[in-house]
């Protein structure tokens, strides 16, 4: 029994860490050609019609009543529209590993809300190991800074719209503790989530650039089919399955190994120069989250 337990979240970690390491490349060449909040849009779009498919294929109703649909809309604003569009302005200014190595900071949040909300216990252990998380997140987004071939004023921008977007993606990771979002059906709720949240992205985007426009190219059309089918349906409903199971703390674990493995293809992709600087803040940012979490699964 144990070991069907530990194979019911492994395989769903595994995924889940290996799938979204690749989704911040693929964001980068997501912006310059379509203004941002389109691009989330489409993503979203695409995503909520396969995972309500899915559903349906599922056997899965995609009537979650009243409450439930403010549930998802609200889910859905947290997630798919704050998180999403402030990650994509980030990576407008700052590489995607960088981007990536900030959102491993989430299990922090995570378990601050969660214990302002459900009262889960947050030790000495874990404040020690996130302050070193921080200094190391901190070291790196001052090489980044000093480093930089734009402003660096446009920087502290990029920085700025990544804490945005991580405490947007923690609310959002914490409402999985809900009630409700143990009653409800995971992806009708994701469905309508996406929906909704595609929806807003596209009032967004009209109020603030204009009529939706659409690059052709065959890269940006697969990247937005990666990120809404396997970066959105496949991988959403197995983390927060993941979330459920462990609570929302444990399961930020795939945010430590996501920077590594990100950083790695953006040193590849980008060109990503590293520095005693960038070096020093990617050990420490590993290192303390790692002790974070050890003192969370303690």
């Amino acid at each position: 029994m144990a070991e069907q337990s530990r194979g019911g979240i492994l395989l769903p970690f595994i995924l889940v860490t290996l799938i979204w390491s690749s989704t911040w490349i693929v964001i980068r060449d997501q912006i310059g050609s379509v203004p941002a909040s389109w691009s989330v849009c489409y993503r979203f779009a695409l995503g909520g019609i396969a995972m309500a498919a899915f559903a349906r294929w599922r056997g899965v109703s995609l009537h979650i009543g009243r409450d439930g649909l403010l549930y998802a809309a609200l889910l859905g604003v947290a997630q798919f529209v704050l998180n999403f569009n402030f990650v994509y302005r980030a990576e407008h200014y700052l590489t995607s590993g960088v981007v990536a190595v900030v959102y491993a900071m989430l299990l922090i949040p995570n378990s601050i809300l969660a214990w302002l909300i459900f009262r889960q216990p947050v030790g000495r252990a874990f404040i020690g190991g996130s302050l070193v998380a921080v200094a190391g997140i901190i070291l790196m987004l001052l090489h980044e800074y000093r480093a930089a071939t734009i402003s660096p004023d446009m920087v502290l921008l990029g920085a700025a719209f990544s804490l945005a977007g991580l405490m947007s993606a923690s609310t959002a990771n914490v409402m999985q503790g809900m009630e409700i979002a143990r009653r409800l059906p995971m992806v009708a709720v994701l469905a309508w989530a996406m929906l909704i949240g595609a929806g807003v992205d596209a009032l967004y985007a009209l109020a603030t650039v204009g009529p939706p426009t659409f690059d052709p190219r065959i890269g940006y059309i697969m990247g937005v089919g990666w990120l809404g089918i396997a970066g959105s349906v496949v991988t959403f409903p197995l983390y927060f399955t993941l979330i459920q199971r462990m609570g929302a703390g444990r399961a930020a674990y795939t945010s430590v190994l996501i920077p590594v493995i990100a950083m790695l293809i953006s040193t590849l992709v980008e060109g990503y120069r590293w520095s005693e600087l960038s070096i020093a803040g990617a050990l420490l940012a590993v290192a303390g989250m790692g002790l974070a979490l050890r003192s969370k699964a303690a």
